[in-house]
């Protein structure tokens, strides 16, 4: 029964890294993403890092889901998960849970690392467990 395990959770974490390229490319766009890299993180190559994320969470997650390459797909969302865990979200505690950003409006801001936590030890985990039945590449 476990490549059918595998099976579930290769096509779930494929439609949720496919999602989240959606979310970043069409509700945060790439330009807020780069500038937040730069601003926030001070890191370099803005630009190159948000195409690695958006070509790794959209390629790797349709990868995912049809069951190609999939230790590769999972391979390369790792690097993604490892600095949204430990770099953007570690300081915010485990738990999920709404921060008010303007009260006068009722927005609220979601932190807590547990959710993102979960997605890279399942990301990992699948890197280990292959594509499981139905995939259409055999792993070694």
């Amino acid at each position: 029964m476990s490549p059918f395990g595998a099976t579930i959770l290769r096509v779930m974490l494929g439609v949720v890294y496919i999602a989240h390229a959606y979310h970043a490319y069409f509700d945060v766009t790439p330009d807020a993403m780069a500038a937040m890299i730069t601003k926030d993180l001070g890191l370099p190559f803005p630009d190159a890092l948000v195409f690695y994320l958006l070509t790794a969470q959209l390629m790797g997650g349709i990868m995912l889901v049809l069951g190609f390459f999939t230790r590769w797909a999972a391979l390369v969302n790792v690097p993604v998960m490892l600095v949204v865990v430990l770099i953007l979200q570690l300081n915010d505690g485990f738990f999920l849970r709404a921060v008010m950003t303007e009260a006068a409006r009722g927005k609220a801001h979601v932190v807590g690392y547990e959710y993102a936590l979960v997605v890279l030890i399942a990301t990992i985990a699948q890197f280990f467990l292959g594509g499981g039945t139905w995939a259409l590449t055999k792993d070694a």
